[in-house]
């Protein structure tokens, strides 16, 4: 299969968790997510991909799927079956780097600093999504309740 352009309409499922993990999407137009749900049917929010980003599930081509990725938009992408080998395209490395260094520090940040400052952190890394994305959505991809989320803001506005 190797490249193919493949266009999805908002809340359409890409990648099923336990699926064989072969295809990673370079989003062109729309926005991505990806998410899993614990065992009380909860649901979180592990990354999101805007326009230039891309999404794929971290674990290697012969494992299943931890991630369910859908689209939060009508979407445009350019769909690449997994490689091991780097095929020197410039704009799946940049967009592969930019995903682990949001990763990494999303980790650090969840387990050193406050709520408020890692939405200021979601507001400074995805400034266009504040507005595109439901608040319930960027509450779980914080790891807070929506109260929580409201009363983050609350705060913030109180402090400006």
């Amino acid at each position: 299969m190797g490249v193919q352009k493949l266009s999805v309409k908002k809340g359409e499922i890409l990648q099923h968790k336990g699926e064989l993990n072969s295809k990673v999407y370079i989003v062109k137009k729309g926005l991505l997510r990806s998410y899993s749900r614990d065992e009380k049917g909860k649901e979180h929010i592990f990354m999101f991909a805007p326009e230039g980003w891309i999404m794929g599930d971290a674990v290697d081509q012969a494992s299943r799927t931890e991630l369910t990725i859908d689209a939060i938009e009508d979407s445009e992408l350019i769909v690449r079956e997994k490689d091991l080998e780097r095929d020197g395209t410039p704009q799946g490395f940049e967009g592969l780097a930019r995903r682990l260094l949001v990763l990494q520090r999303r980790i650090i940040m969840m387990m050193s600093v406050s709520a408020i400052e890692r939405y200021e952190h979601f507001e400074s890394t995805y400034p266009e999504l504040v507005q595109r994305v439901p608040q319930k959505m960027i509450a779980s991809y914080l790891g807070i309740t929506p109260e929580g989320l409201s009363k983050v803001k609350a705060n913030r506005l109180k402090g400006k």
